[in-house]
């Protein structure tokens, strides 16, 4: 076990690293840690990168220590704050005593630090113990803290299975794959161009109601409220821009982009339509800020929010890869050159679609 080979704890801590290693053995095999992260109990002379440096700090001191290239735990009751370099994590809630040393479990299960983090807070004494290790009872992981309210009421319901979800360049892309039977599709026009937008969105729209389809525009939420949209796709950084309550008045469904635990929770707080989780494989489509997440990832996620907000498996997904994604649980992929750069699109429609009849 890799948490054999390199300085877990510093000051050395026999005990910590004890439970650690109990813990890590119950959590199966993960990819080696691509950061050897060093958990230190109290702040070195001259910290580095690696480092995760666990204090008692004003928000102020614990942003300067971070700017040393360590990530910096100001842990209190009730509130764990991570920061590292410009970006700060708060996370709120109750957890176990020995949080720190599954902290070193899952990093060493290659997590970011804000993600081990949220899996350590949602750990519990004894977990090791079960069958299956892993947490997944919601009720125990934290709650994201320092967010602004939700739109009251959330936004509306849309199909807990979205099936096959084709991500399209253009409006011609969208009303051929919704002549092919597609029901579920999302514009993604990459243009700056305010007019063209406004005829794209609107060709689309009129298409999703003609065939009494579910059509999801990418970003562009005011236009996508005039033309009376089914649903907007936003990122995790687009949370802070929108105007969450104005789509929700408008009646319009929200899909929001994740990339792991901690950002699940965070978009979790806005009650939004849909939970998009990726990117599952790499993709050339777009620059992702992540990792590709995996299948195991991908298993774990649909285990703790399947039944909570539907689900779409999205990022590098084609049709030799679908099988193994529908066989997490989730309930909807997207796709994107799996159709748009296909030899025969309306072939590769049905042979996706195909794939999802079995699905309950």
């Amino acid at each position: 076990m890799s948490l054999l080979n390199h300085e877990v704890f510093w000051p050395p801590a026999d005990e910590l690293i004890e439970v650690a290693e109990r813990i890590r053995a119950r959590l199966g095999e993960w990819p080696a840690a691509e950061t050897r992260w060093r958990i230190c109990l109290t702040a070195p002379e001259s910290p580095k990168a690696g480092d995760l440096i666990v204090i008692e700090a004003h928000d102020a001191d614990a942003a300067q220590l971070a700017k040393s290239g360590a990530a910096v735990l100001d842990a209190r009751e009730g509130r764990v704050t991570l920061y590292r370099g410009d970006e700060r994590f708060a996370l709120e809630g109750e957890w176990a005593d020995d949080w720190l040393a599954a902290l070193a479990a899952f990093l060493d299960c290659n997590f970011e630090p804000h993600d081990a983090l949220t899996l350590a807070l949602a750990w519990r004494a004894g977990d090791e113990n079960k069958a299956d290790a892993w947490p997944v009872d919601f009720a125990t992981f934290p709650r994201v803290a320092d967010l602004p309210a939700a739109p009251e009421g959330g936004f509306p319901a849309c199909p807990d299975r979205l099936g096959l979800y084709p991500v399209l360049p253009s409006a011609d892309w969208v009303e051929r794959v919704l002549e092919f039977g597609v029901r579920t599709a999302q514009l993604r026009r990459k243009s700056t161009n305010t007019d063209d937008l406004r005829r794209e969105i609107a060709r689309s729209v009129e298409a999703g109601r003609r065939h009494d389809a579910q059509l999801f525009i990418n970003d562009h939420w005011r236009e996508a409220i005039a033309a009376g949209a089914y649903g907007v796709h936003l990122g995790q950084e687009d949370v802070q821009t929108a105007d969450l309550n104005a789509i929700a008045k408008a009646g319009v469904r929200l899909g929001l982009s994740t990339h792991g635990y901690y950002e699940m929770l965070r978009a979790l707080h806005f009650k939004p339509s849909y939970l998009a989780l990726g990117a599952v494989f790499p993709t050339t489509t777009k620059v992702m800020p992540t990792r590709p997440q995996g299948l195991a990832r991908l298993r774990r996620y649909v285990q703790l929010l399947s039944g909570r907000v539907p689900l779409v498996a999205i990022g590098g997904i084609d049709a030799g890869v679908m099988p193994d994604v529908l066989a997490t649980g989730v309930g909807s992929a997207a796709v994107v050159r799996a159709v748009t750069e296909a030899p025969d699109a309306a072939g590769a429609v049905s042979s996706l679609q195909q794939m999802f009849a079995g699905q309950r």
